[in-house]
């Protein structure tokens, strides 16, 4: 969760609260009369941000799963926009809506479950992890403990993992291509070679969520189109709307 506030909603301050409260619903065109150019101006932010910094992609989709967009060679979809923030910041609120590294299918589908999202959304939405890092501390149990990983993948992970300390040491989640978003994610689960336990965990003896990875190692055209749509779903859970939140001069906290 690197350096992305920066760019996040930095000019919502010149956003009208009235306009903000006349709306009641997500909408790609919110800002449409009062900031029109809204898209365009985040957009080259993003890009530009980027490039100096490949890991904001990654984070950009994260801070997505913790409330509520890249340009990493991905797919694309219209944002709906509107949201407003929170009165209140809890971050472990946050965090524990987060599935964890540990967790296994069942849970994970709870988890998803929990949220109004399909099994499909949870491994279309787990392909995400084509780009990021994760610390040793979140992978070291399953490159130590697990048997569902390849020998050698897991040998190499250990010489920068030990069994103790390095818990701030990150790896690729997607060791062949950790900045370019494109469906190895799921080869790489075909092959036993992923970062987290419960990544593996959706190629693992599950029938339906086995037949999606092979499905979208496969055919990254319908990864993509997965994703997307997976996306917008998952950015219009519950979203605060009309009179409801604040739009927060900072991002990081209330007002």
């Amino acid at each position: 969760m690197a350096s992305y506030h920066f760019l996040l909603f930095f000019l919502v301050a010149a956003f009208a609260i009235s306009e903000a409260d006349g709306k009641k619903k997500l909408s790609t065109d919110f800002y449409c009369s009062s900031c029109p150019e809204l898209l365009s101006i985040v957009n080259e932010g993003i890009i530009s941000a980027i490039k100096k910094e490949t890991r904001i992609g990654a984070s950009l989709l994260r801070l997505h799963f913790h409330d509520c967009f890249v340009n990493l060679g991905g797919p694309s979809w219209k944002v709906g926009l509107g949201r407003r923030d929170s009165i209140t910041a809890n971050r472990s609120d946050a965090n524990n809506s987060i599935p964890a590294p540990f967790l296994d299918l069942s849970a994970l589908k709870t988890n998803f479950a929990n949220q109004g999202l399909s099994v499909n959304d949870l491994v279309v939405l787990s392909g995400a992890h084509t780009i990021g890092l994760a610390r040793c501390v979140n992978f070291r149990a399953h490159i130590y403990n697990d048997s569902n990983i390849n020998a050698l993948y897991a040998k190499t992970l250990q010489s920068k993992c030990p069994r103790s300390g390095n818990d701030n040491v990150h790896e690729p989640l997607d060791y062949q291509t950790p900045t370019h978003f494109d469906n190895l994610y799921f080869k790489n689960l075909l092959a036993k070679k992923v970062l987290l336990h419960s990544d593996q965990e959706l190629f693992n003896g599950s029938s339906t969520t086995d037949n999606l990875v092979k499905k979208y190692a496969t055919n990254n055209d319908a990864f993509f189109k997965a994703f997307a749509k997976s996306m917008v779903k998952l950015s219009s859970i519950k979203p605060l709307t009309g009179n409801k939140g604040q739009i927060r001069l900072n991002c990081r906290k209330a007002n």
